[in-house]
């Protein structure tokens, strides 16, 4: 076994797919198969399943990729030590929902490790989609919710697929709203305060349920709905209709502005916000350095 063919692994695990990988590491198609396959037999399991669309991580393929991670970061901290090398490329990727926060955390790691070289991916994404990345290796750090509806099935998911959530802190539901919205002249907001206003949610594709929504509001039967996919069309249309969308009211007014602003939201419920990671895999320093960085930011 050798250290470039734990690069192989990786990078196929990563790009979930070999021609992909092959461009990436500067080998052939041909040959990086080859090495996947001369791998898989010396250490007698299979890393990966192949599928029409590419190929997918087996459970035996993941924990053997935790380990392989391990050693490409220790490896990378030995040549940066020994040899000079300050211009080997930096990897560190996070899936999460919306939250100013955790794009903080995320310039702030850039900022201090930076160098000439790097491909850092920052995903606010479906929470299905953050579960996925990170069961699957394409993401170290995956950042979701809790609230008293989801968390049995959300820590069945995370159990499913050897996921393990550590909470970061728990807020009371907010809503954000926008400075001119007539909600904004009340210290809190209720249900029926709402009801005239739109309300704004991140759609969540063939999981749009509110098990798997971002924002811990009852089912209830609102009458002016608005989904969307991205946080800045979101807080455009709580400006440009006084929309509003419920959650934990921690927001950054350099990141989004002063526009936006949040209410204590009436609601007999709360918002367990924590980071995934998988159980099989130590943390490099990029991801160790982006959970500080968390906690300058959070309540």
């Amino acid at each position: 076994m050798t250290i470039q063919q734990l690069k192989y692994a990786v990078a196929v695990a990563e790009y979930g797919n070999v021609t992909a990988a092959s461009q990436k590491v500067y080998i052939s198609q041909p040959s990086l198969t080859v090495a996947i396959h001369e791998l898989e037999k010396e250490i007698g399991i299979s890393i990966f399943s192949r599928t029409n669309k590419g190929v997918v991580v087996t459970n035996e393929g993941r924990e053997f990729l935790g380990y392989a991670r391990q050693v490409l970061e220790q490896t990378s901290l030995l040549e940066e030590k020994y040899l000079g090398n300050k211009t080997k490329q930096k990897r560190f990727s996070v899936t999460c929902q919306h939250y100013s926060f955790a794009v903080n955390a995320f310039v702030d790691v850039i900022k201090k490790y930076g160098g000439s070289e790097y491909d850092y991916t920052l995903r606010e994404s479906q929470t299905s989609q953050i579960i996925d990345d990170v069961a699957k290796l394409n993401s170290e750090i995956g950042i979701l919710y809790l609230n008293k509806k989801n968390t049995e099935i959300i820590l069945k998911l995370l159990k499913k697929n050897d996921l393990v959530f550590k909470e970061l802190f728990t807020a009371e539901p907010h809503v954000f709203i926008s400075k001119n919205n007539p909600l904004a002249k009340k210290k809190t907001v209720c249900l029926e305060d709402l009801e005239a206003y739109p309300y704004l949610t991140y759609e969540q594709g063939e999981y749009n349920s509110f098990y798997f929504g971002e924002e811990p509001l009852p089912a209830i039967d609102h009458k002016l709905n608005i989904k969307v996919t991205d946080r800045a069309t979101l807080f455009n249309l709580l400006i440009g209709l006084n929309g509003y969308t419920v959650c934990s009211g921690v927001i950054d007014s350099k990141l989004n502005g002063s526009s936006i602003i949040s209410r204590p939201l009436e609601l007999d419920d709360y918002m367990k916000v924590g980071v995934v990671t998988h159980k099989n895999v130590v943390l490099s320093q990029y991801a160790l350095s982006y959970l500080e960085a968390i906690k300058t930011y959070i309540p």
